[in-house]
């Protein structure tokens, strides 16, 4: 038998109890689980968090930043994209999309924004995008002090001297190359860091394929305040502070201005 239905007298303003009903300990846990069930629907199949850990996406995405990524909104066909696409529409990859994707290890995700889609022709000249003869604008690039490097500014290279650009995408970037250009085949993307002087990505390694690519950031959930290499820091002192400095150290800890900034 199951346990009866309990009701509180609540007083009304006419000086009334209205009777309401209480959940009983069964009702209660159902609602709990159906919370969690939901919960765990959306983060598996939906929405999925991460940690920013490098500088290669500056100033659009920081060190220390904390994201949801929408993880239908490239879903390929099929079932699944199908029952969860009434939640958030999906649509193809398209040139300028930052996603996240399947790298081999030591990294298995890596975030960069999509420069070059199947059919483009690319090449880079002195830092300066071109795709399809038209030089793109790009207002998010972030171009930090670094050492020269042809490799990089330059692309696709004919010489291979640079020793961090993997020797198997080197000889495959020559296959591909027509005019001084890299035709971009059927299935693959061409990916770039918006910190273009300090990204490790496809001009070191080559296409991401399209079954690695996974999500699109959505917006920064929280932002915390972590040191980036490409940063002047300031060396710390060994003065004393007080406790009207807390309030100053409680708002340097995150970067509260970020948070809930749609990332685009």
């Amino acid at each position: 038998m199951s346990a009866p239905a309990q009701f509180a007298a609540a007083p009304s303003r006419s000086g009334r109890h209205i009777w309401q009903h209480l959940p009983t300990v069964p009702e209660a846990l159902a609602s709990l689980l159906q919370t969690v069930v939901v919960a765990l629907f959306v983060l598996t199949f939906v929405l999925q968090p991460f940690l920013i850990p490098s500088e290669s996406m500056e100033h659009t995405l920081l060190v220390g930043d904390f994201l949801l990524v929408n993880k239908q909104i490239f879903a390929p066909s099929g079932s699944d994209r199908n029952f969860t696409h009434w939640m958030m529409p999906y649509r193809d990859i398209e040139r300028g999309d930052i996603v996240v994707f399947h790298h081999p290890q030591p990294h298995p995700y890596l975030v960069k924004r999509v420069i070059g889609v199947p059919g483009d022709r690319l090449r880079i000249q002195n830092g300066q995008v071109v795709v399809n003869d038209v030089p793109i604008r790009e207002p998010y690039v972030a171009f930090e002090p670094a050492a020269p490097s042809q490799f990089r500014d330059n692309f696709p290279a004919s010489v291979y001297t640079d020793p961090d650009v993997d020797p198997e995408w080197w000889k495959q970037m020559q296959t591909l190359t027509q005019n001084g250009e890299l035709v971009i085949p059927p299935g693959k993307y061409f990916v770039l860091g918006d910190n273009r002087n300090h990204s490790f990505d496809s001009r070191s390694w080559g296409f991401v394929p399209r079954q690695a690519i996974i999500a699109r950031p959505l917006v920064i959930y929280f932002s915390v305040r972590r040191p980036s290499t490409t940063d002047v820091q300031q060396a710390a002192d060994d003065r004393l502070g007080h406790e009207r400095e807390l309030s100053a150290r409680l708002a340097a800890f995150a970067r509260w201005k970020r948070i809930f900034r749609v990332v685009h």
